[in-house]
């Protein structure tokens, strides 16, 4: 039992050592990819991100029909308006 425990540990110090290896690999290669990246550059992606999300947004909210046109709505009320001033009745009961 006891060279389970010394055998596990020993394997669990090796992975800790090369998960710890790979990390600093990838905040190595973070930091040489943004070496030459001043304020003006992070700027200028934060805009472009904005402007982004904001058409993202848009898109979304015409696909679930929150933005659609006001124009269609406005011109079935319309038509419904002139069919029910058509549909008046003259005074006259009909049936029963």
């Amino acid at each position: 039992m006891h060279h389970v425990l010394l055998y596990s540990t020993f394997f669990i110090a090796i992975c800790a050592l090369f998960f710890g290896l790979y990390a600093g690999g990838r905040v190595a290669k973070v930091e040489k990819a943004t070496k030459d990246l001043d304020w003006d550059s992070i700027a200028n992606i934060t805009g472009d991100l904005a402007t982004l999300k904001k058409t993202i947004q848009t898109l979304n909210n015409r696909i679930n029909g929150m933005h659609s046109p006001k124009l269609q709505e406005q011109e079935l009320l319309a038509q419904l308006l002139t069919n029910q001033q058509k549909a008046k009745p003259n005074g006259k009961i009909i049936g029963g």
